[in-house]
């Protein structure tokens, strides 16, 4: 019984904001609740995906005297588990058959530069600051507790092991490991 009342609550819930988004795959959905989802009409989410609850997907078209056009794309087949945040001011775009896993955290910005003048300045009021934009290949695992770091490129086939931060490219078909990740094997 208590699975069927999450299937439902997920489907109304999705009912109400698939219309919000760029664009909402066919038989994707997004677990009641988000704990946040702002500028949902530039994120587009492809063909059977699932977004799980306490998600938070902000794509910032402003912030304070700054403005943004980002995008992001994810694609079919996708599982985005629970307490996981994409955030984008630049642009993200996932591949098909992403999957992550609790409190994974893709990121094409930060609040402000390390400079002197930016860290002066209390956090919320820093200038967004993107280092570019980041792409995630097809099939894809991201371990819990991931960070994706902005600029950065994750081939077809990775594995990043959980609790890695990623801060370089990694190659297609690469298990990569820790803080920073690094390549530990490559096929």
């Amino acid at each position: 019984m208590k699975r069927i009342l999450k299937v439902l609550a997920a489907r109304l819930y999705t009912g109400c904001l698939r219309c919000r988004f760029a664009r909402f795959g066919r038989h994707s959905h997004v677990e009641w609740k988000a704990m946040r989802l702002e500028g949902l009409r530039h994120i587009s989410v492809g063909d059977g995906t699932l977004i799980a609850s306490g998600v938070q997907l902000t794509a910032w078209e402003h912030h304070g005297e700054q403005h943004f056009t980002p995008s992001i794309t994810i694609g079919d087949g996708c599982t985005i588990r629970e307490n996981s945040h994409i955030t984008a001011i630049n642009a993200i775009t996932i591949g098909d058959h992403l999957l992550t896993g609790t409190n994974v955290l893709i990121t094409d910005n930060a609040h402000g530069q390390t400079c002197r003048e930016h860290m002066s300045m209390p956090v919320d009021q820093r200038p967004l600051h993107s280092k570019g934009p980041v792409t995630i290949g097809n099939n894809v695992w991201l371990g819990n507790n991931v960070c994706v770091m902005p600029g950065v490129s994750i081939g077809d086939g990775a594995i990043i092991a959980a609790n890695s931060v990623v801060t370089h490219d990694v190659p297609p078909f690469a298990v990569a490991a820790g803080q920073p990740a690094r390549v530990i094997k490559q096929l």
